[in-house]
């Protein structure tokens, strides 16, 4: 079973750093909102850092992480953004303090590479949620969502979806994250172990054609087989090709899953857009589907 760091209580301190791409301006309403949940805000030399497109270059990213790592003070880190450049640091990460003392790992995107890096070696929960940079933007229940799972844990989410789905009811415990970063941590250490599991997807930018070989090199591995059930969240501003590929987000994911059993839902709130809810990765999940409408609910069974 995977460990859940503990939960966050006011006084707690977060530290802020970069370990991807720079940002392209200051966090000052991230800061403000961490602030104003009660808790104490970190920043790391990388807020400030750039090194061509990164923040700072692979050495500083790679010491700034370490050192919230190994910061028994800090209760969670959080990616200020995304990107690119976290696997270019994460074979050079000690996780052996995290292992002792564990803490929330919170982002998205990028992100994901160390979501599944420490699932795969660690077994530990982590968060994908908002991120300093989208801050600004995001809507206030996904906001509000990134502070419930750090303080509480339960989370509930009910909605409908624009397309009729998988329907089907199951549980298991909860992984995934971008569809692109999952399918690069394939046959490394990072590749996480998805018999049994719920899995969520979500993407932004990549051509339809991209997706369904994604998608193909899930389901040519085995990892489609055996899941528990299918979260696919946004896959934001998808590009087509000329001549078209003749197959929407929806229908390709299906087509892939059509033999198997276990729900699948689409249009959940989550990925690259503003109304990006938080998911507790490593946590058990209950899934129902029916027609259009879905509810996720987060359980410590």
């Amino acid at each position: 079973m995977y460990n859940a760091p503990p939960l966050l209580k006011k006084g707690d301190k977060i530290a802020i750093t970069c370990p991807a791409k720079k940002l392209p301006h200051g966090i000052e309403s991230a800061i403000d909102l961490l602030k104003s949940w009660g808790l104490e805000v970190v920043l790391g030399d990388t807020i400030n850092a750039s090194h061509h497109q990164f923040a700072g270059d692979d050495d500083l990213r790679r010491r700034d992480f370490q050192k919230f790592l190994d910061d028994d003070s800090v209760k969670a880190i959080v990616a200020a953004r995304g990107g690119y450049g976290t696997v270019r640091i994460l074979d050079d990460l000690d996780f052996r303090n995290f292992q002792r003392h564990p803490k929330w790992i919170i982002g998205f995107s990028d992100i994901t590479i160390l979501h599944s890096h420490i699932h795969a070696c660690y077994q530990i929960q982590t968060i994908h949620g908002q991120m300093p940079l989208n801050v600004p933007d995001g809507t206030k229940p996904s906001l509000e969502s990134l502070r419930t799972a750090l303080f509480t844990g339960e989370l509930h989410y009910e909605y409908e979806s624009a397309v009729l789905q998988k329907n089907g009811e199951s549980s298991g415990v909860l992984i995934g994250g971008n569809l692109t970063l999952l399918v690069m941590a394939s046959g490394s250490v990072s590749e996480m172990d998805f018999d049994g599991k719920i899995l969520f997807i979500e993407d932004v930018g990549e051509y339809l054609y991209s997706l369904d070989r994604m998608m193909y090199q899930l389901k040519r591995a085995g990892k489609l087989n055996n899941l528990r059930g299918l979260i696919v969240g946004a896959f934001s501003d998808m590009k087509d090709s000329d001549p078209p590929f003749g197959e929407s987000v929806e229908e390709i994911i299906l087509e892939k899953v059509k033999d198997y059993e276990y729900p699948v839902c689409f249009n959940f709130p989550a990925g690259h857009i503003s109304d990006n809810h938080a998911l507790i990765f490593g946590k058990k999940v209950n899934l129902f589907v029916k027609g259009f409408h879905t509810k996720v609910s987060f359980t410590n069974a």
